[in-house]
């Protein structure tokens, strides 16, 4: 099994809609050519933020192989196979594999508690099983799934492959949680041996400083070069300069999330430029006073001046 480790800023993207609710999968193409265009170095299809487990199984592989086109092998395509029936996680597993993608991921079935690591390793190998010359990453976000585990204590769980009861293909997790301190520990788990990405936006920079190499995220979609700019003056040792450009940020997230997050993020989209349509049930929509609070909360921060940097 060939396996890269990620690298920089891979960006968790949307599904686009039709107004009907259908899939708009001839909007793909639009979509990643804007994310490469603004530096990002990989993609992560149908997670939460692409609304993956409010499509159908045959729509999720549709909308993966519309990704996996567009993208034609230019940046790592991450496919989120997690399903709350393992069998059809399966299914979507074996798909993605047949398609060469660089990677899958899965959150856990999460309707019946998960409550040891040991389930939740038993679930996730039988998910890895059916892809298996595919790397596999653990897509853990306990404010969704609602399963709060020790990840560094999963991961201990997960080496066990010379018994059979580990993962064999298990490469990473997407860490969408803000415990920096389980995070660390993973990063530091047998040696660094595991790939451990980032997954919470407002708070790159503790990350970075953590160890992190990379990062998932939904706001890559509308800022990326923000936050190359941030990567770009941590590494050069521009404390203030890494800080600042965390801070428009935040200032960004908080201006946002006083919406439906997703559905707000579309309508910014649409403000930039590109219309991906609305998000499924359960999340509703914005009414039109809520598009212009938005708007008049982002034009505050100053956000259409630096989110994509010099237009």
């Amino acid at each position: 099994m060939k396996h890269t480790p990620l690298s920089g800023l891979v960006a968790a993207t949307y599904t686009p809609l039709e107004r009907d609710g259908r899939l708009a999968t001839s909007r793909v193409p639009d979509i990643v050519e804007r994310l490469v265009e603004d530096g990002v170095r990989g993609l992560y299809v149908c997670g939460s933020t692409g609304e993956g487990m409010s499509l159908s199984c045959d729509e999720r592989m549709e909308v993966t192989e519309a990704y996996v086109a567009a993208v034609r092998e230019r940046v790592p395509v991450i496919v989120q196979v997690g399903h709350n029936s393992i069998e059809e996680a399966r299914r979507l597993a074996e798909h993605a594999q047949s398609l060469s993608v660089a990677a899958i991921s899965a959150t856990c079935p999460s309707y019946y508690p998960i409550t040891s690591s040991r389930v939740l390793v038993d679930c996730m190998a039988d998910i890895a099983s059916a892809a298996p010359e595919t790397p596999f990453y653990y897509y853990h976000i306990p404010v969704l799934t609602h399963v709060g585990l020790d990840m560094s204590t999963f991961l201990c769980e997960a080496c066990l492959e010379s018994s059979g009861r580990g993962i064999d293909t298990l490469v990473g997790i997407k860490f969408s949680a803000p415990q920096l301190h389980d995070f660390q520990a993973c990063l530091e788990l047998a040696d660094g041996r595991f790939d451990i990405v980032w997954g919470t936006d407002e708070m790159l920079l503790g990350a970075l400083a953590t160890g992190t190499r990379a990062a998932i995220g939904s706001t890559y979609n509308i800022a990326a070069p923000l936050y190359l700019e941030l990567e770009g003056a941590f590494e050069s040792g521009d404390m203030p300069r890494a800080r600042a450009a965390q801070s428009r940020s935040v200032a960004m997230v908080r201006a946002i999330a006083r919406f439906p997050f997703h559905s707000a993020m579309k309508e910014v989209l649409r403000m930039q430029g590109l219309d991906l349509g609305p998000c499924r049930a359960p999340l509703r929509g914005l009414s039109p006073s809520e598009v212009d609070e938005l708007r008049t909360g982002l034009d505050a921060i100053g956000f259409f001046e630096w989110s994509r940097g010099a237009r």
